[in-house]
C-alpha cells in the first residue's frame, strides 16, 4: 500500500476508534443518568404512596347528580351487609323513584340474588309492591346491562338511577352509558362497601383484591365495548 493511502486509512481507523469510545462513554453516562432518574421516581413513589394509592381508590368511585327517575336499579353482587340494598332503599324513601329493581343472578334453580335483595329492601323499608325483581343469568356487568336495557325499554323508562358498590361505579357507568341509548338517562350512585374503603384499600387483603379485580374489569369492559367482542346495541343477542 502506498504511504499516503496507508496514512489516510490509519487516520480513519483512529478517528473511528475515538468516536466509538466517545459513544461508549456517552452510553454509560446516559444509562447512569437514567438509573438515577428511575431511583428518584421510585423514592417519590415510596414516600408519596399513600396519597397516590388513595387517589387511585377514589378515582374508581363516581357519583352522578341525581334527578327524579322512573326506577332505581340495584345491581347484582351486594356485599354481606346489604349496603346496595340500604342505599337503594334510602333513595326510594327520599322520593327519587317510585320503583326499585332488584337485579340478581341465579344462585340455585330455586333461588337468585334478586330474592335476597327483595328481602333486604323490605327490611330497609321498601314495600314489596314497589320492588320489581329481575332474576337473570348474567355472568358480568355488561350482560346484566343488556338484560336491564330490555326491561327499561319494555317499561318505557326514560330515566334510571343505578345503585352499585363504590368501587364498581366507574365501570358500571362506563358500561351502562355505552349500552343504554341516549333516550334513557342513566345516573350512577355509590353504596359504601364493607370490603373497600377508597382511602386505605391497600391496607387489607380484600381491598387489594377488589382494586385489582376492578382495574382488570375496566380494561376488559373497554376491550369488549370497543373491539366488537360483545354487542353494545339493544336487540342483538348476547
Amino acid at each position: 500500500m502506498e504511504p499516503q493511502k496507508y496514512a489516510v486509512e490509519q487516520n480513519k481507523t483512529s478517528f473511528g476508534t475515538i468516536r466509538r469510545r466517545a459513544g461508549e462513554r456517552g452510553g454509560l453516562i446516559s444509562r447512569f443518568v437514567g438509573l438515577i432518574v428511575l431511583a428518584a421516581l421510585l423514592l417519590l413513589l415510596f414516600f408519596f404512596r399513600d396519597p397516590l394509592l388513595s387517589a387511585a381508590g377514589h378515582w374508581l368511585v363516581v357519583s352522578d347528580t341525581l334527578q327524579p327517575s322512573n326506577a332505581i336499579i340495584m345491581l347484582s353482587g351486594d356485599d354481606v351487609e346489604g349496603d346496595r340494598a340500604a342505599r337503594a332503599a334510602q333513595l326510594y324513601k327520599a322520593g327519587w323513584a317510585p320503583l326499585v329493581v332488584a337485579s340478581g343472578a341465579e344462585i340455585r334453580t330455586y333461588l337468585s340474588e334478586a330474592d335476597l335483595e327483595m328481602h333486604d329492601l323490605e327490611t330497609d323499608g321498601v314495600p314489596s309492591s314497589a320492588i320489581l325483581p329481575l332474576r337473570q343469568h348474567a355472568l358480568y356487568t355488561l350482560q346484566e346491562a343488556h338484560d336491564l336495557l330490555r326491561l327499561a325499554q319494555r317499561m318505557h323508562w326514560t330515566r334510571v338511577i343505578v345503585v352499585t358498590s363504590n368501587y364498581h361505579t366507574r365501570r358500571a357507568r362506563y358500561i351502562f352509558r355505552h349500552v343504554f341509548p341516549s333516550t334513557i338517562a342513566v345516573r350512577v350512585t355509590p353504596a359504601p362497601d364493607v370490603d373497600f374503603n377508597p382511602s386505605d384499600w391497600w391496607e387489607t387483603r380484600q381491598g387489594m383484591k377488589t382494586f385489582a379485580h376492578e382495574a382488570v374489569g375496566l380494561c376488559v369492559a373497554f376491550w369488549e365495548l370497543h373491539a366488537g367482542r360483545l354487542p353494545t346495541k339493544a336487540g342483538k343477542p348476547q
